[in-house]
């Protein structure tokens, strides 16, 4: 898999309908499941991965870091991505198959995406959720209580920040959420996100509890960020500078 890592590139966007649910994926987030996985002795290098609902591209370009090959697609066109509706795939002609599917599903449909994707991955199933999709009867009944459950929750010890529509550095202005005073807030987030995996011969054994160390700061990398330039553009005074 091959793109254009430009931030300035990476700008050039087609927003996401709302229904879509979109939070895109800091990039440092997904290099957390790569290494915890790596750790484990996953010959990550050796296999292809998925990534069906790739927005930007943010965790697809990761992932590509540490697979082999990534299949990128998503049910909307941001940009270089494929197209594919993840929730529609026996519809299509048979896929190539590969050993990963990882993604940050839309909530409302992660259940769908899970099932869907636990046919399709020979090797593994993983999913960037919110930490409070563990809570809920009728998804324990289903999901967590039941032979289709996670064979490991690895949960974040420190915040993943993602924000809809857009990807902002964690403690950085963020352009598109201003003050009062039409000044940028920094970015931050209250909620708490967690990986939940799918390994094969778990079997019936209970699902391990993990937690991913604070590893933001070491995993960051310099272009994982657009700069939205023509965002800042549009809130900048016409003399004095942006914070004048």
């Amino acid at each position: 898999m091959t793109a254009n890592r430009s931030p300035a590139v990476m700008a050039q966007r087609a927003p996401a309908p709302d229904a879509l649910d979109y939070f895109p994926t800091p990039p440092w987030a997904t290099r957390a499941f790569c290494e915890w996985l790596a750790a484990r002795g996953e010959p990550l290098s050796s296999f292809h991965a998925w990534e069906p609902a790739c927005g930007e591209m943010h965790m697809a370009h990761a992932l590509g870091e540490y697979f082999e090959e990534v299949r990128a697609t998503d049910v909307h066109q941001y940009g270089n991505n494929g197209l594919c509706d993840f929730l529609a795939l026996d519809t299509y002609a048979p896929w190539p198959p590969v050993e990963w599917i990882i993604t940050n599903p839309p909530f409302l449909v992660a259940e769908q995406f899970i099932a869907t994707a636990r046919r399709h991955a020979r090797r593994g199933v993983a999913m960037l959720v919110r930490t409070s999709f563990l809570e809920g009867q009728d998804r324990h009944h289903d999901l967590f209580a039941s032979e289709h459950r996670p064979s490991h929750v690895l949960q974040f010890s420190e915040r993943v920040g993602m924000f809809r529509g857009r990807l902002i550095e964690t403690g950085k202005p963020d352009p598109f959420n201003l003050d009062e005073k039409g000044k940028p807030r920094k970015a931050s987030t209250a909620t708490s996100y967690c990986w939940l995996l799918w390994l094969p011969g778990h079997g019936d054994r209970p699902t391990e509890l993990h937690w991913i160390a604070p590893c933001r700061t070491k995993l960051e990398r310099a272009g994982d960020y657009p700069a939205y330039p023509d965002q800042w553009a549009k809130i900048a005074p016409a003399t004095g500078g942006l914070f004048a």
